[in-house]
């Protein structure tokens, strides 16, 4: 049995940034192609429940059930695609006019965050987060007059995610897939890639579970 080392070269890891945010709006029993969420300045994942509840049984703790975890975010901007407007309750009625407080549309997001370590920095790896059936709650805009110390608005929503069935055996449904570029097969990552960012042939299609099963085929031992 090997000793433990800890802190070894090339092994000091850590997770930084968000980058290529991607929108796809949820409309007709299916998610729309993807455009891209310019101005994207955080994605803060805040997972509620998976807490425990403890039973008492011959005077002693008896078991702890668990309840079910859930996903949730608050996504900040600078801005925001025009088709997140649906999403955020507003329905285009006229060229340039929007109606407020409307029904807000579900929305799958995918985003990117960088791997970095002590030899190669935060160009190591990226991780690619897909997360399904969101939904915007209303927030609050804050507008200010500019003054000498001028300063964008920055937008914030509070979210919620309702998960989908997963194919993978003894997998409880979800809301949140990860996909580690530095544990993946290349060509495997480059495909679902593509059909995250579309090609001068394809428009941008968010990947259900079941898709993520076809591509990474070699992953799964198959």
């Amino acid at each position: 049995m090997a000793k433990i080392k800890w802190d070894q070269i090339g092994e000091r890891l850590y997770e930084t940034g968000v980058s290529k945010g991607v929108l796809f709006p949820y409309k007709d029993g299916q998610y729309a192609s993807g455009v891209a969420w310019n101005g994207l300045t955080a994605v803060n994942e805040n997972p509620s429940g998976g807490e425990p509840t403890p039973l008492y049984a011959d005077n002693i703790k008896y078991l702890n059930l668990m309840s079910a975890e859930q996903f949730g975010a608050t996504i900040e901007a600078y801005t925001y695609p025009p088709e997140f407007e649906e999403c955020d309750g507003a329905v285009k009625v006229g060229k340039g006019v929007t109606v407020g407080q409307q029904r807000r549309l579900p929305f799958g997001l995918c985003y990117r965050t960088e791997i970095g370590n002590d030899t190669e920095g935060s160009k190591h790896g990226y991780t690619i987060h897909l997360v399904y059936g969101l939904q915007a709650s209303p927030s609050g805009k804050e507008y200010g007059t500019i003054n000498e110390d001028p300063e964008a608005i920055t937008f914030s929503w509070e979210t919620t995610a309702t998960p989908v069935d997963v194919p993978w055996e003894g997998c409880d449904p979800t809301a949140h897939i990860k996909i580690n570029s530095t544990d993946c097969v290349k060509s495997e990552l480059e495909e679902l890639e593509k059909m995250l960012y579309g090609s001068e042939d394809t428009e941008p299609k968010f990947p259900m579970p079941e898709d993520l099963v076809k591509i990474f085929k070699t992953s799964a031992g198959e």
